[in-house]
C-alpha cells in the first residue's frame, strides 16, 4: 500500500488538532478519575472508574478513523493524544504511550473489519466493539482484571462497551453531524 497517495496534509493538520484537543481533556479527565476511585472505593468497586471514562479516553482513535477514513488514521489519533497528555503531565506517564498504541489499535480494527467501508453506525459498534475486546485483554494482563469474580468481570466488560459506544459511537456522530452540517469540514471517502 502507498501511505503517501491516500493522505494528504489536512488529514495531518486534523489528527494533530484532534490529539491536541483529546490530550487536553485528558488532563481533565484525570482528576474525574481520581475522584471517581475514590467514591466507588468504600463499595469495592474502585475499578469501575476506568470503565465508565475509558470510552473518553479511546474516543480520539475512533473519531479519526471516523473524520478521516483513511487506514492508521484511528491509530495515529489515538498515539498523538497520548503523547499530549503525556507531555501535558498525565499522571501514567509514558505508560500513556502504551496505552494509546492499544486503545488505537482496538478503534482501528473496527475499520479493518468492515474493510474501511462503513462509515456509519455498524462501522462505529465495530471500533466500539473492537476498541472494548483488546483494551479489555489488556486489562486481564496489566491490571489483574484476570483475578477477579466473574460477575465483576462481565460488569466491567458491559459497562466498558458502554462507555466505549457513548463516546466513540453516539459522540463521535454527533460531533461529524455538526460538522457535516456547518459545511466547515466535509468527510471524503477512499
Amino acid at each position: 500500500m502507498n501511505w503517501t497517495k491516500a493522505w494528504h496534509l489536512s488529514d495531518i493538520i486534523l489528527i494533530a488538532l484532534i490529539g491536541i484537543f483529546f490530550g487536553a481533556i485528558f488532563m481533565g479527565t484525570n482528576y474525574v478519575y481520581d475522584v471517581l476511585t475514590a467514591l466507588l472505593a468504600p463499595v469495592g468497586l474502585s475499578g469501575l472508574a476506568n470503565e465508565l471514562l475509558l470510552g473518553l479516553w479511546c474516543m480520539p482513535g475512533m473519531l479519526a478513523g471516523y473524520l478521516i477514513r483513511l487506514k492508521g488514521a484511528a491509530t495515529l489519533g489515538e498515539l498523538l493524544a497520548s503523547i499530549v497528555e503525556m507531555f501535558f503531565g498525565g499522571q501514567w506517564g509514558i505508560s500513556t504511550l502504551i496505552s494509546g498504541v492499544t486503545q488505537g489499535i482496538g478503534a482501528e480494527l473496527g475499520y479493518v473489519i468492515t474493510r474501511y467501508r462503513h462509515y456509519d453506525w455498524f462501522g462505529l459498534t465495530a471500533s466500539a466493539l473492537t476498541t472494548t475486546i483488546v483494551t479489555f485483554a489488556w486489562d486481564l494482563a496489566r491490571n489483574g482484571y484476570i483475578k477477579l469474580q466473574l460477575w465483576l468481570l462481565i460488569l466491567y466488560f458491559v459497562v466498558r462497551f458502554c462507555s466505549m459506544f457513548l463516546f466513540g459511537g453516539v459522540l463521535t456522530r454527533l460531533i461529524t453531524n455538526l460538522l457535516d452540517r456547518s459545511h466547515v469540514f466535509r468527510t471524503h471517502t477512499n
